[in-house]
């Protein structure tokens, strides 16, 4: 096309200037004959006058006007399917769920088979008289707390890296990490949920008539608190985002309550699946229920001729495989099931004593808190 039309270019090119070539030699025989005029004007003589002929006739015949039009663009029908053919084409928009976006720097998960037998990989000893609680701030570090006013930070050789004093009232009730690895912390006595922040401690949430007994942190960054009433008769879950109250999760569809009505120990935890388990020690069971509040499945121990005590589910924890781990105090074991109750096997071989909290890294390890020892054990039991 590009030739074409320098083609059109170079012939109305021509034309135009044959055209003002025959204007220009009209123009010189119109100068030449005005010449001629002027000399018989001054001219005393006769005979010139007498011969001259007059050329206006002739003169007034211009050249023929000659109309150029410019070349005009006259598309063909465009074949669509040609041309997107022409382009390539763009795959179509895909969404995926992730599940724990928020926590802590969570690695991609691959499926991962038990340990025929757990091992222990390192013992971490804090110092308390009486552990309660453990939260994994990442793969080399871990926070705990006792019955005392302080919380202690240390790394898996169990060298002591940090430690932030509670500000008044009982021990901690319970200690968890955000998703922006802040510190966060239940003072139970006075109903209120701090957070640590820059080494700053504010006030996140401020109950009445309710005591906060445990918290935990979901992969969206909301914050689910256990909680009884003062009077200890009714116990229930409560999901937050920052301080606002979103959910409240009490009854299950016949408007019986979900969770024993007292003021022991209830810790909760959220799965991969955004189930919500909770330890009800209390009621010997553990309650699952899904992300909408609906109950899901109740776990009451697993029938064992070495495990005779009854089962009083403590701490909880799940990890990367959505698996639930829970510690059994009178039987002194973990029980591991899966995300939909069924009871696959006991650590019961890391000679475990008197367990109270316990929580997995990134890594799928297993950090367990003895109460009377003040030991944390971190225990390996996946492949």
């Amino acid at each position: 096309m590009k030739t074409e039309i320098s083609e059109i270019k170079v012939k109305h090119r021509d034309i135009l200037q044959k055209h003002l070539n025959e204007i220009k030699q009209i123009q010189s025989l119109i100068k030449q004959t005005l010449r001629a005029i002027n000399e018989i004007e001054k001219s005393t003589e006769v005979s010139p006058t007498i011969a001259y002929s007059s050329k206006i006739r002739e003169f007034s015949k211009l050249p023929p006007k000659i109309q150029v039009a410019l070349p005009t663009f006259i598309p063909k029908p465009i074949d669509r399917e040609k041309l997107y053919s022409l382009f390539g084409q763009i795959t179509p928009l895909s969404t995926a769920t992730e599940g724990k976006v928020l926590s802590l720097n969570q690695h991609k998960t691959s499926v991962r088979e038990l340990l025929d037998e757990p091992e222990i990989v390192t013992t971490i000893q804090t110092g308390y008289e009486y552990l309660r609680n453990i939260t994994c701030l990442n793969e080399d570090s871990i926070w705990t707390s006792g019955e005392t006013n302080d919380i202690k930070c240390f790394n898996i050789k169990g060298s002591l890296l940090q430690t932030i004093w509670k500000q008044s009232g009982k021990f901690p009730g319970d200690i968890a990490v955000d998703s922006d690895g802040d510190l966060l912390y239940i003072s139970g006595a006075t109903g209120i949920v701090n957070k640590v922040k820059y080494g700053q401690t504010v006030e996140l949430i401020r109950l009445l008539e309710w005591t906060p007994i445990k918290l935990c942190v979901t992969s969206t960054g909301d914050l689910l608190v256990t909680m009884f009433s003062d009077d200890e008769t009714e116990s229930k879950v409560v999901r937050y985002l920052d301080s606002t109250e979103k959910q409240t999760i009490q009854f299950d569809d016949e408007g019986k309550p979900l969770y024993s009505g007292n003021g022991m120990i209830k810790y909760i935890t959220e799965n991969r699946n955004h189930d919500i388990c909770v330890a009800d020690c209390g009621a010997g069971a553990l309650v699952v229920v899904n992300q909408d509040g609906k109950l899901r499945w109740r776990y009451t121990g697993h029938p064992s001729v070495t495990k005779k005590k009854t089962f009083k589910p403590w701490a909880i924890t799940t990890d990367s495989q959505s698996l639930i781990l829970t510690t059994d105090r009178e039987n002194q074991c973990v029980h591991i099931l899966d995300q939909n109750g069924q009871f696959l096997r006991y650590i019961d071989n890391c000679d475990l004593r008197d367990l109270s909290g316990l929580c997995v890294d990134n890594d799928d390890n297993l950090f367990v808190c003895e109460y009377y020892k003040g030991n944390v054990k971190k225990i390996k039991y996946l492949k």
